[in-house]
């Protein structure tokens, strides 16, 4: 334990003259990271707290899902003139994959407020709090994923080889989760104003993305879509599903996308992680 006690204490000891900011910063991620199996714990420790006493737990968002899946579905293949055949698969990885999203871009706005007591008590890297928001979202969001197969199962509808690029289309949604974690974080953790704003973007999005209506219904429009962030990284997961593999410039898009939050995140956590626990 002594032994360790000085490359803990590195991080947050900062010399006015010389603060190293970016070494700061590597170390912190490289230090969060190797400590995964925390991150893990905290993030399984929330979701039991937050549904302690429930029966179903987080099975009751699969609930909610369900219904709201067989609602739309019903009403909305009637409006599109589509049949329930045809429709409910979309719908079924379209709303499922987004309430992922959502909930994750929603949540990193708290990432580091709800961590405020341990922020101020424990030396921990701020890269663990990021963490622990992607990995309790990852893991409340697979409590969805039955749903998928379910419909598949009923419309008889099953993708193939391509189904394999799922994975790196969940892998993308995951560090956009840990950067937005981090970037939002840090900025709602200053201005708690934003998250609020942020949660009124995502129901604004959640009619501007292809959710409930299939992207062909914009006819020549439908070209300007990859210029939506969350359509390009919810193709990545949907097209491998139920559209054989996606379009490419939804993957571009949805590569950019990332390497863009991934160094907007970077940027911050070098010129700001030093105010987090002041701001928190």
């Amino acid at each position: 334990m002594l032994e360790q006690l000085p490359a803990v204490t590195a991080l947050y000891q900062v010399d006015a003259a010389n603060p190293q900011r970016r070494q700061r910063a590597i170390a912190d991620v490289v230090m969060g990271m190797a400590r995964w199996r925390l991150a893990v714990a905290l993030a399984w420790l929330d979701i039991r707290n937050r549904y302690r006493g429930s029966v179903l737990g987080p099975f009751w968002l699969t609930l909610s899902t369900g219904v709201m899946l067989l609602g739309i579905g019903i009403t909305y293949s009637a409006l599109f003139r589509l049949t329930l055949v045809e429709y409910l698969p979309h719908l079924a990885v379209s709303l499922v994959v987004w309430n992922f999203i959502s909930q994750m871009v929603t949540e990193a706005t708290t990432s580091f407020v709800q961590s405020e007591a341990i922020i101020r008590q424990m030396p921990l890297p701020y890269t663990i709090h990021a963490l622990r928001c992607m990995l309790r979202n990852a893991l409340i969001g697979a409590h969805n994923l039955p749903l998928i197969a379910l419909v598949f199962l009923v419309c008889g509808t099953w993708p193939g080889w391509e189904v394999l690029l799922v994975i790196p289309g969940l892998m993308l949604i995951a560090i956009n989760g840990f950067a937005l974690a981090l970037l939002l974080g840090m900025v709602c953790a200053r201005f708690r104003d934003i998250g609020p704003i942020v949660g009124s973007i995502m129901q604004l999005f959640f009619f501007l993305t292809p959710i409930i209506w299939k992207p062909q219904l914009l006819g020549e429009w439908a070209a300007l879509l990859p210029l939506n962030p969350f359509y390009s990284i919810l193709e990545t997961v949907r097209g491998p599903l139920i559209d054989g593999g996606g379009a490419l410039i939804a993957w571009v898009a949805a590569f950019a996308y990332t390497i863009i939050n991934v160094v907007l995140a970077a940027a911050f956590l070098v010129r700001f992680r030093s105010r987090v626990a002041f701001w928190v």
